[in-house]
């Protein structure tokens, strides 16, 4: 892993086929079980807007700290997608006014084929934005933000593997 600046770069092994590990970003009923949860609707045709609606539970937990969340809260645009091994997008945070300010940053996700299962690389490029680049690295954990990528990630592989999320182990 690289983290902390422009550009973010996130390495893991997971077994699991690329096919199952392609589903787990791109299907609602998936995303919504690991990392921060929330349902991520695609259209996986360059130029498709997407977006990901928080979970009840983020919901719940973000009033109880006084914040009231937006309906969507990512957004971007599908800039390629080759099933089961690259997804480009446009991705932007819109959970914090500050973050969405910074607007669209570039998110990639590449999935090839490993010995026992796959190598799942995200490649966040964060240039012009450093709130969002903190977040997304982890910087903000103790604080409550969560562990960025990096506990995604985990989170995902953990799913797929065992079929419980961290907190579930």
């Amino acid at each position: 892993m690289s983290g902390k600046g422009t550009t973010q770069v996130y390495r893991i092994y997971i077994k699991a086929t690329p096919e199952r590990i392609w589903e787990a970003i791109t299907k609602p009923e998936w995303t919504d079980r690991y990392g921060y949860g929330g349902k991520t609707d695609y259209d996986l045709r360059p130029g498709a807007k997407f977006g990901t609606r928080p979970s009840e539970s983020m919901v719940q937990g973000a009033k109880a700290g006084g914040v009231e969340l937006p309906d969507v809260i990512i957004d971007g645009e599908v800039l390629e997608a080759e099933p089961p091994r690259r997804l480009v997008l446009s991705w932007r945070m819109l959970m914090d006014p500050d973050m969405a300010a910074e607007g669209f940053t570039r998110l990639t996700y590449e999935i090839d084929p490993a010995e026992g299962g796959a190598k799942l690389t995200v490649v966040h490029e964060l240039e012009n934005a450093p709130r969002l680049s903190a977040v997304v690295g982890g910087d903000h954990e103790a604080e409550g933000a969560g562990g960025g990528w990096p506990w995604i990630l985990s989170d995902l592989k953990s799913l797929l593997e065992t079929g419980k999320i961290l907190a579930e182990a």
